[in-house]
């Protein structure tokens, strides 16, 4: 990436959560069956969805889910976490294949990767223009459908606190790579299309100053801030290890982050929303956010409210 960079070539990069594994590749160079979007950067026609899909989901059992966030709990108690995300996988099936559900997605960071697994992700990692770094924590969901739905969610004080340990851990972040760390705006509200109903989600906007030659380290500015605050947790260090000791399975790609270079700017996402094929079987990952104030109840019910097609 960095090589890529030193020279402004455009590229496209997709690493995973723990970052094992990687994949890189000049913009000129892509290999088939690998598509991309981030808002107007795109690889692929736009399609009209013509036919039906079906969709449905066997989630993990709530006194399984439970158990979990229970052990996430004794962690927070113990004062080895304060904030984690807990993610779990749900088996589904659709009458629509992979490409077809990334085709007709509606998403602003999207990707399709060889039949393997696709994200329809709303949320954006960090993108680079001049010599301005960005990043736009996401923590925070609540069905639009509720009444005062806004109100609820911004009044909430478990997502409060849960907004401000992410905000904190992003700035800290920011600080390792660049200067003058800012939060631009704090707690603004997205409407986002979840199949048949619309979820308002929670972010603000942290920018940073890099120096004039960023594009020479792009590979160091993505170690530095990966994996990405908001789909781990803080202390993030400790955090990702409990992670690892309480999910019962490999997150591979999803929760890692993709992006591209077009030779002066880089934009992209975290890879949220995301379905896997696991030997001809589909499989979403999804999660939420744990803080000491967490219910069982409304925290299973937001791991189910991120199992959609946003069509």
């Amino acid at each position: 990436m960095d090589t890529l960079g030193k020279k402004r070539e455009p590229f496209i990069f997709i690493l995973s959560y723990d970052k094992t594994k990687l994949y890189v590749s000049p913009l000129k160079d892509l290999e088939e069956e690998v598509y991309y979007k981030l808002e107007d950067w795109r690889n692929y026609p736009v399609k009209k969805r013509e036919k039906a899909f079906t969709f449905s989901m066997t989630p993990v059992d709530f006194t399984q889910y439970k158990k979990a966030l229970n052990s996430v709990l004794e962690e927070i108690r113990s004062g080895n976490t304060y904030l984690l995300n807990l993610t779990f996988q749900t088996k589904v099936k659709s009458n629509f294949t992979l490409k077809e559900i990334f085709t007709y997605s509606k998403a602003k960071f999207k990707l399709y990767f060889k039949d393997q697994f696709i994200c329809f992700s709303p949320e954006r990692f960090i993108e680079i223009q001049d010599n301005t770094l960005s990043t736009y924590p996401m923590k925070g969901t609540i069905d639009a459908n509720v009444k005062d739905a806004d109100k609820i969610i911004l009044n909430n004080e478990k997502e409060m606190a849960e907004h401000v340990m992410i905000v904190d851990l992003m700035r800290n972040d920011l600080g390792i790579v660049g200067e003058k760390i800012n939060v631009e705006k704090f707690r603004y509200i997205d409407t986002i299309s979840a199949g048949d109903k619309k979820l308002l989600q929670v972010s603000s906007k942290i920018t940073a100053k890099l120096d004039n030659n960023w594009h020479r380290e792009i590979g160091q500015i993505i170690d530095e801030l990966t994996p990405a605050g908001s789909i781990t947790g803080t202390p993030k260090l400790s955090t990702v290890n409990i992670i690892q000791n309480i999910e019962n399975y490999d997150r591979g790609f999803y929760t890692g982050v993709f992006g591209i270079f077009d030779g002066k700017a880089l934009r992209s996402g975290v890879m949220i929303r995301f379905i896997e094929n696991q030997q001809g079987e589909l499989t979403y990952k999804s999660g939420g956010g744990i803080t000491i104030d967490s219910k069982a109840e409304d925290e299973y019910e937001e791991l189910l409210d991120k199992i959609y097609l946003p069509f």
